[in-house]
């Protein structure tokens, strides 16, 4: 059996190889194996794209048809303030886009056990949900007379999050400094350590004090735990991948975000491109089409072949175009030819456009051969 798959070592990718070896059934006869090795060589060879085949052009058509029929929705998880994810057509832009915070940013958070059985899972979720002062308290006021910021707590929210009086004044000490705190049992009291404060600086440091974080993941405002086949996974509204991968009980693994700057950074590039590929697929195949694969594949390795996420805008992908007369053809021509001009720039017209522009032969298909011929004279 070895000596036949060796015989296709070269010829075929070492994946498919792999692929065939798991699922041919055992003790195979000889002639059959090879016959499937044929079968599966004349389709690789198929499916391998000419050179000079106008990939690009192919890949914008496959994505960008489907994309005018792609419905301009957004989905809400029934029951669930706040809880919504973009799809269709504002998805594939904002990707495509390389946009630094998407509009829903989500996660999908993967269990080990005992919580991913569902066990205390409840609890494990409301743990990550990120909880403000404002979300325990039930007044912000200020006091005229003496100018103080007096907080008025919630029993029964703080018994739900476990958390006493004291302990919420210690996380307010910890994390704004200059103020004086005084506690009673459901008040905190904040007075300012500057001897005068005018009104106006006393209301700003009231609104900054609802944002002060108490417990859960930053950037986590919603959770809903759900189950997936024979396991539970908890869906978040809001996202932090860093913080998250690195909590006891979470698969680090598998857990995964649609921020793609954010992947970027904490998981680098290769990644990041991976889920390009997955968040474009997957937009696509919700809408009800059918695009293959590796056209998604090629813009995602456009947009990450720097080594940081680029969007395919003029400030991302384009900018970078080697060529002066394609930079110009996108936007803003006037500025990109002065631009090229003042320093000399030369186009080598190697691309696609550029030749366009000047009614000359493109570089595809057949006008890739250069054809040099010296014709004697009758």
């Amino acid at each position: 059996m070895d000596n036949i798959f060796a015989e296709y070592e070269d010829k075929l990718p070492v994946k498919i190889i792999e692929d065939i070896k798991n699922n041919i059934p055992k003790g195979i006869a000889q002639n059959k194996l090879r016959k499937i090795l044929e079968l599966v060589l004349e389709e690789y060879e198929n499916a391998k794209v000419h050179p000079g085949e106008a990939v690009g052009l192919v890949s914008a058509e496959s994505i960008g048809e489907p994309g005018t029929q792609m419905t301009l929705n957004t989905f809400h998880f029934a029951g669930v303030a706040e809880m919504n994810v973009t799809l269709g057509l504002p998805r594939i832009i904002e990707i495509l886009d390389g946009r630094e915070t998407p509009d829903t940013p989500a996660m999908e958070i993967y269990l080990k056990a005992p919580y991913s059985g569902g066990k205390d899972i409840r609890e494990f979720a409301l743990s990550l949900k990120e909880t403000k002062l404002s979300n325990i308290a039930d007044e912000f006021s200020i006091s005229l007379i003496n100018s103080e910021i007096e907080i008025k707590l919630n029993k029964e929210k703080m018994k739900a999050h476990s958390l006493t009086t004291p302990k919420v004044a210690a996380i307010i000490a910890k994390q704004i400094k200059g103020l004086n705190i005084r506690e009673s049992e459901e008040l905190i009291i904040l007075k300012s350590r500057a001897k005068e404060e005018s009104l106006n600086e006393i209301y700003k440091a009231k609104e900054k004090i609802k944002d002060v974080h108490i417990k859960g993941v930053k950037g986590i405002s919603q959770v809903l735990p759900i189950k997936r086949n024979d396991e539970y996974v908890i869906i978040t509204s809001g996202s932090n991948l860093a913080d998250v991968i690195q909590l006891e009980g979470v698969d680090p693994y598998r857990t995964t975000t649609n921020n793609i700057i954010e992947v970027q950074q904490v998981l680098g590039i290769e990644a990041a491109r991976q889920l390009i590929i997955n968040e474009v697929f997957k937009v696509i195949e919700n809408q009800g089409f059918n695009v293959d694969i590796r056209h998604i594949m090629l813009v995602a390795d456009t947009m990450c072949v720097s080594g940081k996420v680029k969007g395919i805008t003029r400030y991302g992908v384009v900018s970078e175009k080697a060529s002066a007369l394609a930079r110009a053809s996108f936007e803003t021509p006037i500025k990109h030819i002065i631009n090229a001009a003042l320093i000399g720039e030369i186009d080598q017209l190697e691309s696609v456009v550029e030749n366009v522009m000047l009614n000359q032969a493109v570089p595809i298909g057949t006008g890739i051969p250069q054809l040099i011929a010296n014709f004697k004279k009758k």
